[in-house]
């Protein structure tokens, strides 16, 4: 398999693993807006505006994790797989001596053809000691020295 289409394989298990987790929010979303059509039926006093209130914080947690996927989808769509540069940067894909790195969004490990990749924030703190290296540079995590030795 090409570096392009493997590229392309964990591009598209980044995009399915958000397309879950947006689905999962819009759920609770629904359950919420549920929720709260039935309290407005119910006038129990303080108890029945306690109930209002947590959902409406629920709400807007759900809210806040929304936007967040929005923005997730937002930067898959920034990701190049056709460009191939020599230093790391989102959408690079670097072969290290502890594991294949797919510089995207952060779903940890993905099994292509019996092979592990994992997927990782730019800005995670893997992602920031990856960015910008090029083959052959070093760099310490977690008392583990790592050696690129592969940009693709």
């Amino acid at each position: 398999m090409s570096p392009k289409e493997l590229k392309n394989i964990l591009k598209e298990r980044c995009s399915q693993e958000v397309e879950k987790r947006f689905q999962k929010i819009r759920k609770v979303l629904d359950d919420i807006s549920v929720s709260l059509l039935e309290e407005s039926k119910s006038s129990a006093g303080d108890k029945h505006e306690t109930g209002r209130a947590m959902l409406q914080i629920e709400r807007e947690n759900a809210g806040h994790q929304l936007k967040e996927i929005e923005n997730l989808q937002s930067l898959i769509l920034k990701i190049d797989i056709n460009v191939v540069l020599d230093y790391a940067r989102l959408g690079s894909l670097v072969y290290t001596n502890h594991g294949v790195y797919f510089i995207s969004i952060s779903i940890g490990e993905v099994t292509v053809e019996e092979k592990n990749y994992y997927c990782i924030a730019l800005h995670s703190p893997i992602g920031n000691l990856l960015s910008g290296k090029i083959e052959g540079e070093r760099f310490s995590m977690n008392q583990r020295d790592y050696i690129i030795k592969l940009v693709l």
